[in-house]
């Protein structure tokens, strides 16, 4: 039934084709209007100069990147101080004589004398001693040859007393030049120990007259032996 109703294929091509034509003769219709009412005239002057002055104004190029800043000069190592170097001595070559020429012998100069050394000095002499002093001589004197200055003080011990203890005591009693006893020692005992010690502390305390024998001197010692008698009443 659809291709009973539907229209030629001639009838479709000629109403298409009409009205391409209609609308060509529209167009240019109201192309004629327009230019004759100023339409036309005044698009043209503003399209126009839009489009010249699209043309003659460009667009700002963008700005060119500046170069880098040059990079910053190398510094320089500082040079190592070379330390100056070291003379080289020289050796002046040798003369070489001419082969004609007479070679002269040198003959070595005559040995030195030996030369002496001095003799050391000789050490100083040693001070000379002093003088030995005199040996000490020792004179046996009696008691007529000199007298007491100071008595012996003879004690009888009181148990000797009572004991009934007597007898003699003899001391050898040695004094100096000056008449001051030096020392003492029992000469003869009287028998008994009291006694004799009783006659030793007396004969320390004794003292005599100086001696001025001939022969003595200041080291001179004399000896005399002195009795010490205890008696009973």
């Amino acid at each position: 039934m659809s291709d009973r109703f539907a229209p030629p294929p001639s009838v479709l091509s000629l109403s298409r084709n009409a009205l391409i034509a209609g609308g060509v003769i529209l167009f240019h219709a109201a192309a004629l209007w327009a230019l004759q009412s100023g339409l036309l005239r005044r698009a043209a002057e503003v399209v126009i100069p839009v489009e010249i002055l699209s043309q003659f104004v460009e667009p700002p190029k963008p700005a060119e990147p500046q170069p880098p800043p040059p990079p910053p000069p190398p510094q320089r190592k500082p040079e190592a101080v070379k330390p100056p170097p070291r003379p080289v001595a020289i050796r002046e070559p040798k003369p070489t004589p001419a082969p004609s020429a007479p070679v002269g012998v040198t003959e070595p100069p005559p040995p030195a004398p030996p030369v002496e050394a001095p003799a050391p000095p000789a050490p100083p002499a040693p001070p000379p001693a002093p003088p030995a002093p005199p040996a000490p001589r020792m004179i046996e004197i009696s008691e007529g040859q000199t007298r007491y200055v100071r008595e012996p003080k003879l004690v009888f011990p009181s148990m000797s007393k009572r004991l009934g203890e007597s007898g003699t005591t003899v001391v050898s009693i040695y004094f100096d030049s000056e008449g001051f006893a030096k020392r003492v020692e029992l000469y003869k005992s009287s028998g008994f120990e009291r006694l004799d010690e009783a006659a030793l502390s007396a004969a320390r305390t004794a003292q005599v007259t100086p001696f001025r024998q001939t022969g003595g001197n200041a080291q001179t010692t004399y000896l005399l032996r002195a009795p010490f008698s205890f008696k009973l009443n």
